[in-house]
C-alpha cells in the first residue's frame, strides 16, 4: 500500500484502539489462537468517557468496574477480534481524505469510530442472520464467543463510537453529526431487512433496481455517511467548506454511496469467482442471497428459475461443497453474468472518481494532494 494511505491509516488505527481497547484475554475454542492485544488498555477513564460515569466515582467503584475483566471481556473483546482480523479501513479513510480536500486537515480523525464501528458491528449481525461460518478467515464471532455475547457485543459497537462524538473538540454542533448518525443508521437496518425478506422468499425476484437501491441503503449509506462525515468535519474547521457544505456533502455524498454500491457489486463477483479473502468460495449460495449475478442470470434466462432454485435448496442443505454449488456457479460465468456484474460495478466507482475529479462547489481552494489520494483511493477498494 501507498505510504501516503498507510500512514493516514496508522492515526486511523490509533483513534479505534483508543475507543476500543483491549482485555488481554482467549475465548475458550480449542485451537484457536490467541486475540492480538492493542496498547490500549481499559482504565477509569474510558469507563467514564463511554459510559458517563461521574467524574468523581468512589475509587473502589471505579476498581471494581475497571477490574472486572470477565465483564469487559465479553462486551470489547469479540468487537476487538474482529477489527483485528483486517480490513481495509475504507470508509473512515474516505472521510479522512473528504476532509483533508476541503481543507479540513486531520479534524475528522476523532470521528474515525463512527465510520469503521458501525460497519465492523453490521458484519457481526450478518453472520448471525446468514448462519455464516467465517469471516476474514477464523470463525465468525458468533461461533467464538456464543450468540447471546456477539449480539451484545455487536450492538454494543454500534452505539460506542457515539462517545467520541462528545470528545470532539473541534466546535461543530454535536446534535449534527449525532443525526447523522441515527440516519444513516436507520438506513442500514432498513436495507438488510430488505436482503433478509428477499432471500427468506424464494420465489420473490427483485428487479435490477430494486436491488440496487438495497445496496444503497444496506452498504452504500456507510460509504455515504462516511463522506458527509468529512464534510461536516472540515465545515467545522473552514468557512468556505462551512459556506458550501449541503451542497459538498450532497454531491460527495452520491459518489461515495456509488463507491459502496460498486464495491457491493464487486465481492457478490468475488464470491462467486475467485472467492473472497477469509470466506468460503460460493457461501452466498448457501445464503440465498439475490446478488447481482443471480439476478441478472434470472432476468435473462427466465426459463431457469427451476434450476436455480434446486441450486439454491441443494446448496443451503449440503454446504459450498454439493455439486450444485458449483453447477451454479459455472452456469453464471459460462454466460458471461460474472464479466457484466463486474463491469457495472467498476463503472460506479469509474462515476464516483470522476466526481471525485471535480472543482468543488464555489471555486475554493482545495487541498489538491488530498483529492489525489481521493480518486485513488477506488484502486485500494476494488
Amino acid at each position: 500500500m501507498d505510504h501516503q494511505y498507510s500512514s493516514r491509516i496508522q492515526k486511523i488505527e490509533a483513534v479505534l484502539d483508543k475507543w476500543l481497547p483491549s482485555v488481554p484475554a482467549v475465548p475458550s475454542v480449542p485451537a484457536e489462537p490467541a486475540v492480538p492485544a492493542v496498547p490500549a488498555e481499559p482504565d477509569p477513564a474510558w469507563f467514564r468517557d463511554v459510559f458517563s460515569f461521574p467524574e468523581k466515582m468512589p475509587a473502589a467503584s471505579a476498581a471494581k468496574l475497571s477490574g472486572a475483566a470477565e465483564t469487559l471481556r465479553s462486551l470489547t473483546l469479540p468487537c476487538r477480534d474482529l477489527l483485528s482480523r483486517g480490513g481495509k479501513r475504507w470508509r473512515p479513510l474516505l472521510m479522512a481524505l473528504v476532509c483533508e480536500t476541503l481543507g479540513g486537515g486531520d479534524s475528522s480523525l476523532p470521528l474515525s469510530p463512527l465510520a469503521e464501528f458501525c460497519h465492523n458491528a453490521s458484519l457481526i449481525h450478518d453472520d448471525i442472520e446468514d448462519n455464516a461460518d467465517q469471516r476474514r478467515g477464523k470463525p465468525a464471532v458468533h461461533l467464538l464467543y456464543g450468540i447471546d455475547t456477539a449480539i451484545n457485543s455487536g450492538s454494543f459497537l454500534y452505539f460506542l463510537p457515539l462517545s467520541c462524538i462528545d470528545s470532539w473538540a473541534q466546535g461543530a454542533p454535536a446534535h449534527k453529526v449525532y443525526s447523522l448518525w441515527g440516519m444513516y443508521m436507520r438506513r442500514l437496518h432498513l436495507g438488510q431487512s430488505m436482503d433478509i425478506a428477499w432471500h427468506r422468499d424464494c420465489e420473490f425476484l427483485p428487479a435490477i433496481d430494486d436491488y440496487l437501491v438495497m445496496c444503497s441503503l444496506k452498504t452504500g449509506c456507510l460509504a455515504r455517511f462516511s463522506a458527509v462525515l468529512g464534510v461536516c468535519a472540515a465545515a467545522a474547521v473552514n468557512a468556505e467548506a462551512a459556506a458550501h457544505e449541503d451542497a459538498l456533502a450532497q454531491m460527495l455524498g452520491e459518489a461515495a454511496e456509488k463507491i459502496g454500491v460498486g464495491f457491493q457489486i464487486l465481492d457478490d463477483v468475488k464470491n462467486l469467482g475467485e472467492g473472497l479473502p477469509g470466506k468460503k468460495r460460493g457461501d452466498d449460495i448457501v445464503e440465498g442471497k439475490k446478488s447481482l449475478p443471480v439476478l441478472l442470470y434470472l432476468h435473462r434466462y427466465p426459463e431457469q428459475r427451476g434450476f436455480v432454485s434446486r441450486c439454491f435448496a441443494a446448496a443451503r442443505a449440503g454446504g459450498v461443497g454439493v455439486g450444485e454449488t458449483e453447477e451454479f456457479i459455472q452456469a453464471i460465468a459460462s454466460a458471461g453474468i460474472l464479466h457484466e456484474a463486474r463491469e457495472q460495478g467498476m463503472e460506479l466507482i469509474a462515476q464516483a472518481r470522476e466526481v471525485f475529479n471535480k472543482a468543488a462547489p464555489g471555486g475554493f481552494k482545495i487541498h489538491e494532494e488530498g483529492r489525489k489520494l481521493l480518486v485513488g483511493l477506488s484502486d485500494l477498494i476494488s
